[in-house]
């Protein structure tokens, strides 16, 4: 499922960088600096993530976010902390908190945040497949477009996601067939044609340009 984000920082640099970070993850993030804390936190919407950049003040910068936090909230916090801090830095009581160092590498910094978005069950990065407006996340088999979840039926599904992770090559139905539907399947080829128009209709125009038919061969995604 798509998590949500607050990201806390004053440092310009930091802020980009964890955008980078998450750009592949399943995420919408909200950003402010330390000064909008409380504001960001308390608005209407849920947050299953909190990343506080807390470096130089990292107790009263910690103390704040957990004071803006309502009891209800289920959110995770992160803190970034740097080396100087590290001495007499001392994780919030709160449940689910972890800290990562400044200059920690990037891979570090994003195993952290998607262990505390999905704990147990982690989506990498190779979980997703974005296609310009579309993410396909082949973890939770669910089909984004411009951050709206897709409503598709299982076998669409499964029909878009094995097109998507074969690109530029041609199936035929019958293939298709075996692939997507199973060898126990004994229902007429044209199914797939069904299936196709449904997938494309639900995509748009746009995106269903690239879910080609080749004609007397079967279809492909370029």
């Amino acid at each position: 499922m798509g998590k949500h984000v607050a990201f806390i920082a004053d440092s310009l640099d930091n802020a980009r960088r964890y955008k980078r970070i998450m750009e592949g993850m399943d995420v919408s993030i909200s950003a402010g600096s330390s000064a909008q804390a409380r504001k960001l936190l308390q608005a209407e919407e849920a947050f299953d993530l909190v990343i506080l950049e807390a470096c130089g003040e990292v107790s009263a910068k910690t103390a704040l976010v957990e004071g803006a936090l309502s009891e209800e909230s289920g959110a995770a916090l992160l803190i970034i902390v740097s080396q100087a801090d590290l001495s007499g830095f001392r994780l919030p009581v709160r449940g689910n908190a972890d800290f990562v160092m400044a200059d920690a590498t990037d891979e570090e910094c994003a195993t952290r945040v998607r262990q505390l978005l999905w704990p147990g069950n982690e989506s990498s990065s190779a979980d997703l497949i974005c296609i310009d407006a579309m993410t396909v996340n082949l973890a939770t088999y669910q089909v984004k477009v411009g951050g709206q979840p897709l409503d598709l039926t299982y076998l669409e599904y499964a029909l878009l996601a094995f097109l998507v992770t074969h690109p530029g090559r041609t199936y035929s139905r019958d293939a298709l067939l075996r692939r997507v539907w199973g060898f126990d399947y004994y229902g007429g080829s044209r199914t797939v044609d069904v299936h196709v128009r449904r997938v494309r209709a639900k995509l748009g125009p746009e995106l269903a340009q690239h879910l080609e038919t080749v004609r007397g061969v079967g279809y492909l995604w370029s």
